[in-house]
């Protein structure tokens, strides 16, 4: 089952204006701030080898950035918490699609709390304003709610604390 909007500023924070950011069965997210990665990563089977690489921001001109093909991280305004008996899914706004980029996100735990991110994959040059409205984030209610949630690497990333 899909959690309706409203949604209680309990799940999701610093949003810029609720009343356009609200859809019919989720909530838009805004850039924040975009990053290029500056090298390759690695993922193995249990973390021990991981590496993330850096991420270097790019500055925005004129409260806008002007994207080249590639991929790149976007970072959201809202600081969302995932309610302990729900899951997030964040998916691109369709207007995004229509300009020629997409945005992928993973599974967002119950009980992850913080700033996320997306990989923004460009196909043809693009301009992204800052705050803008990139992807809508759902919520799907679990059979059950959990006593603990996520705890991993990521919880309270960039702005939760």
């Amino acid at each position: 089952m899909v959690l309706l909007p409203p949604f209680a500023d309990n799940i999701i924070k610093e949003y810029i204006e609720a009343k356009t950011q609200t859809q019919i069965a989720g909530f838009d997210l805004t850039t924040k701030e975009v990053m290029e990665l500056e090298d390759g990563g690695i993922i193995d089977f249990d973390n021990s080898e991981r590496f993330i690489p850096n991420h270097k921001t790019i500055n925005p001109e004129d409260n806008k950035w002007t994207l080249e093909p590639g991929g790149y991280l976007v970072r959201y305004n809202e600081i969302v918490e995932v309610p302990l008996d729900a899951i997030g899914l964040v998916l691109p706004r369709s207007s995004l699609m229509r300009i020629g980029a997409t945005l992928c996100s993973a599974v967002w735990d119950p009980g992850y709390k913080g700033r996320g991110v997306g990989l923004l994959i460009v196909n043809a040059r693009i301009t992204l304003y800052k705050d803008s409205r990139i992807a809508q984030i759902i919520f799907i209610n679990t059979k059950e709610k959990l006593n603990k949630g996520y705890s991993g690497t990521y919880q309270n990333e960039k702005g939760h604390e």
